[in-house]
């Protein structure tokens, strides 16, 4: 098993090297964040147009259907009772009415739900903590070296590092 950088896990590793591992990581961390915002972004719009779709739709049914579906629907209802025509022509236009409503309900239980999603602002908050952590951390405290052994932990860690 090795860690991210390579190195065999528990061997000690240079100031450099914990360095560029930590750097990695939070790149990583950033990278992942961006990309679940944008997904959340995504799913968001398509709620949005599903929503904007649902309503367009309704008003093409009112618009588009009500002098054919008018006419048939009336002629029918004239042909199966002995109602007056007017009668019939007013229940094919309340028959219309009652399809774009349910279009619309539709399209407001999409538009709820896409101004309900607080996708984005989680993790805007979750980068923020991630920052607070970061600017709070501080590295470990060293024990002193004596001063006899000092010339050889340099060397050790050049050599370490090189």
């Amino acid at each position: 098993m090795s860690a991210p950088d390579g190195s065999p896990v528990g061997a000690e590793r240079s100031i450099g090297q914990l360095f560029a591992s930590a750097t990695a990581e939070m790149s990583a961390l950033v990278h992942d964040e961006i990309a679940l915002a944008k997904a959340q972004l995504r799913q968001d719009v398509k709620r949005g147009a599903t929503s904007g779709g649902a309503f367009s739709a309704a008003g093409a049914v009112l618009i588009f259907s009500l002098p054919m579906l008018n006419f048939a629907l009336a002629y029918g209802i004239r042909t199966w009772s002995d109602w007056n025509l007017a009668v019939c022509f007013l229940l094919s236009f309340a028959a219309n009415v009652l399809v774009a409503l349910v279009l619309a309900l539709v399209g407001i239980v999409f538009a709820k739900k896409a101004k309900k999603s607080k996708g984005p602002q989680k993790v805007a908050a979750s980068m923020k903590e991630s920052a607070v952590v970061l600017q709070k951390a501080k590295p470990h405290p060293r024990p002193e070296l004596p001063q006899d052994r000092v010339p050889e932990a340099i060397e050790a860690v050049a050599r370490s590092s090189s």
